[in-house]
């Protein structure tokens, strides 16, 4: 590695061409990172006493440690925003100058349009690629050499590429008579030149350990680049053209910076069968990768897999898919933002995709997925364990029936896991607030629309209250209430029964009842179903909302069903828990009365903690699990040594009656363990085992 400080011009007009490898991200500077070279720019050629403004580095591999005199092209391993930005604002500069008298092109020494561009941004010698002192990748470089060569842009163009371009060009105008300013400033920008020597160094660590200014690179980019850059050159064109370029494109260059990253972790789900955490899915990936190497697969059959699972990813969760009662069920989906289903759903796709599963099938299991959620989200149960839920969901699917094994389990999940039966449904829809509920219009679009031939676009009308939320309200209104009025608004204000859909929200206003009824638009000539029946009312107050909202519930629960199964059916994939054959009475030290009564106490209170917590007498301890292990009792004769599944810094433990057990063997799960016996103070230790299942509920 050479390494060396330099002003940016010189690097561009010493470099013969830097070119962008194909597993690069595509240029991805937004207008604000434009603005902020902008302001850099103009603070240096305002300010005199300032002598240069560094702006990063620009790491390129070349094929020796020549002081840039061959004609090879550089690869840019780290840099390319910057040095692309750059190049866009000179481009931009050779064009405001040249719409200057000829007497005023180059207000400073080196900076005409002509001296501009044969320095900076072409080879005036070369023909082809090989004119353009700078290519980028894909899309990118085609727009990038129309912006250079004053050509027209190309049809599929970049608009990233285009929008910058735009915006320096934007920014100069308004500098016309000043353009000196901007042409000093780009005479101070310098950048640490960092010069790779491919017998040396290794790119691909050097890429990783940079910390460079400007867009952070993605886990996308970071795993595009670990699975193409060590490859030949030839074969980084095929694999990047077969299938990394068609995810890109499949994605479209938006989803593909925002969405991508959830996409491998849901990949990395799927075929691993771990939740790699947010930050992790890089390193993840690379453990995956090296596993798939072990046992001899290819890079080629990893990027195959990849592309074939963003493919499905993209009927999902994006709205590719081409089955339209499919595509519906996947709408709804994403309108109440369940991603975290995503996994499973990825599996049963792939069936889908294998002819396991029908499209009907297959419409039913997200349908019944979607219920799921969004019966939770009305029930207002915690959503912390559905990434394991779904995640493990696969492992419960019997492929010869498959539809009722999905059926069976849902309906077998317990506690915190469960389907909210009817009742809980209908109790929470009538009775909690849907007004400042965050899935209100998806509810009631579907309401409205449901069994509809000809869908009403709810985003034309407002939610109407049809008793005010105005506090003070009118002598009207109270009378209708009755003397409790105020606790009735309170109650019952944004409660189901009470919220509507109009186009007549202002001249609704507060208006009693009867007017709202009775005006032109008023609920009379509504034709909206939710409107149904108001028009026929002679009173709006507890027992009319009730009524109302009891009404709307029953067709709620229609739409959004609760899976059922006979009895006998449902038994047959109920999988009882292997008995391991050991009791308590293989645990001697756990048969002494004091010892006895102790474990006693203490299981009845792991085991109130919640109803799906099972215990598993196994030969050298005693297991308490939810998903996975949470703790564990080893006996001993002095204690019951605890064992708790949690890492050793995420347990608050003010009494440090705990220690750490990380890398070392001991029995049980878990890298913490507390001691408990007779004299311990109960409570205390029992506050810690609760933060072991907890933690493993947020995981």
């Amino acid at each position: 590695m050479k390494a060396s400080e330099t002003k940016l011009l010189d690097l561009l007009a010493k470099g013969s061409q830097f070119v962008i490898p194909i597993y690069q991200r595509t240029y991805s500077w937004t207008q604000a990172e434009c603005a902020q070279l902008w302001s850099d720019v103009l603070r240096a050629g305002t300010n005199s006493s300032l002598n240069a403004h560094f702006i990063g580095s620009i790491v390129h591999v070349e094929k020796g440690l020549s002081n840039l005199t061959s004609q090879e092209p550089n690869l840019v391993i780290d840099g390319q925003q910057r040095l692309t930005t750059a190049t866009l604002l000179i481009a931009a500069l050779a064009r405001a100058l040249e719409q200057l008298p000829e007497d005023q092109r180059e207000p400073l020494d080196g900076f005409s349009p002509r001296k501009l561009r044969n320095r900076y941004l072409v080879n005036n010698d070369e023909d082809g690629e090989r004119y353009f002192k700078l290519l980028l990748s894909q899309t990118d470089k085609e727009t990038l050499k129309a912006v250079v060569g004053g050509t027209e842009s190309p049809s599929q163009k970049s608009e990233r590429v285009e929008e910058n371009f735009g915006y320096f060009e934007d920014q100069l105008a308004k500098l016309s008579d000043d353009l000196g300013t901007v042409c000093r400033g780009l005479a101070k920008l310098v950048v640490v030149d960092i010069r790779l020597d491919r017998t040396h160094d290794n790119p691909q660590l050097i890429f990783e350990s940079m910390n460079s200014t400007g867009r952070k690179l993605s886990q996308a980019d970071l795993i595009r680049n670990f699975v193409l850059m060590g490859l030949e050159p030839s074969t980084q064109d095929r694999l990047y053209a077969q299938y990394w370029r068609p995810m890109e494109t499949d994605f479209g260059q938006a989803a593909y910076e925002a969405q991508f990253d959830d996409f491998v972790r849901h990949y990395l789900t799927v075929v691993t069968g771990d939740i790699p955490r947010l930050g992790d899915i890089y390193e993840a990936f690379k453990a995956h990768d090296r596993a798939r190497r072990d046992r001899g697969e290819s890079v080629e059959a990893l990027v195959s897999e990849l592309r074939d699972y963003a493919r499905r990813y993209c009927a999902v969760a994006l709205g590719h898919e081409r089955d339209r009662r499919l595509n519906a069920a996947f709408q709804d989906l994403r309108e109440i933002k369940a991603d975290v289903v995503y996994p499973f759903l990825l599996e049963v796709y792939t069936d889908y995709e294998l002819g396991t599963l029908s499209s009907t099938e297959l419409t039913e299991i997200v349908d019944m997925v979607t219920s799921y959620i969004f019966r939770r989200a009305v029930c207002r149960v915690p959503t912390n364990s559905l990434n394991t839920t779904f995640a493990t969901f696969a492992k419960a699917l019997r492929k010869d029936r498959y539809v009722d094994s999905v059926r069976a389990h849902f309906l077998s999940m317990r506690s915190y896991r469960a389907f909210p039966t009817d009742e809980e449904f209908s109790e929470s829809l009538t009775s909690t607030d849907l007004y400042h509920f965050k899935r209100r219009s998806y509810f009631l679009r579907h309401l409205e629309n449901h069994d509809r031939k000809e869908h009403v676009a709810i985003e034309d009308y407002t939610i109407e209250h049809i008793l005010p939320q105005n506090e003070d309200l009118s002598p009207a209104w109270r009378q209708a209430l009755g003397e409790d009025w105020a606790e009735v608004q309170a109650r019952y204000l944004h409660t189901l029964g009470n919220l509507t859909l109009t186009g007549y929200n202002s001249e609704y206003s507060d208006h009693p009842f009867a007017v709202k009824r009775d005006m032109e638009g008023g609920f009379k000539d509504s034709p909206l179903r939710l409107n149904r029946g108001l028009g026929q009312l002679d009173e709006w107050n507890a027992k009319r909302i009730e009524e109302r909202a009891e009404r709307l519930a029953e067709n709620a629960i229609k739409i959004w069903t609760r899976p059922s199964l006979p009895a006998a059916t449902l038994a047959e994939f109920h999988e009882p828990r292997p008995d391991t054959g050991f009791t308590i009475e293989d645990h001697p030290n756990l048969l002494p009365a004091p010892r006895r009564a102790l474990f006693e106490k203490f299981r009845a209170e792991v085991l109130a903690l919640d109803p799906g917590v099972s215990e598993q007498f196994l030969k050298l301890y005693v297991a308490y699990k939810v998903e996975t292990n949470f703790v564990d009792v080893v006996p001993q004769v002095a204690r019951l040594r605890l064992s708790l599944n949690l890492p050793f810094e995420a347990l608050h433990d003010e009494r440090r009656l705990a220690w750490d057990v990380t890398g070392r063997g001991h029995w049980g799960n878990g890298n913490v363990e507390v001691g408990l016996d007779e004299n311990s103070d109960f409570t205390y230790v029992m506050g810690l085992v609760r933060q072991a299942y907890e933690y493993q509920l947020a995981e």
